[in-house]
């Protein structure tokens, strides 16, 4: 069974910094693309990072490029989103998200599994 488990939400205060775990099981983990996609209340999802299999090359949206920065482990199957200078903006429910052989990462749809997500609070 495939499973993405997320990890390292809570919260935080303006400028400060949280670091998110996301763990894969049952499937070939170096085959997929990764990425992070975030829902604030009310809000629609939003695109915020991803990481491509294969070459490791990352894409970021406007809104944390500079801010945050996305890794992956491949030999312990998990990613990782460092996000500093957190802003109330940023409060959202963070979702891990996989896609096999991906290259269209920012299409939100494509990723073929997901993680239940991680809080992030950012009070200001």
């Amino acid at each position: 069974q495939v499973q993405l488990v997320e990890s390292g939400g809570g919260l935080v205060q303006v400028g400060g910094s949280l670091r998110l775990s996301c763990a894969a099981s049952g499937l070939t983990f170096s085959s997929y693309t990764m990425g992070w996609v975030r829902q604030a209340p009310g809000k629609e999802s939003e695109f915020v990072t991803a990481i491509m299999w294969g070459s490791g090359i990352t894409e970021y949206s406007d809104s944390v490029k500079g801010r945050f920065t996305i890794s992956r482990d491949n030999a312990k199957n998990t990613v990782y989103l460092q996000m500093n200078s957190l802003k109330p903006e940023d409060t959202a429910v963070y979702y891990c998200a996989a896609d096999f052989i991906g290259g269209r990462p920012m299409e939100s749809s494509r990723y073929d599994y997901w993680g239940q997500g991680t809080q992030v609070t950012v009070s200001s």
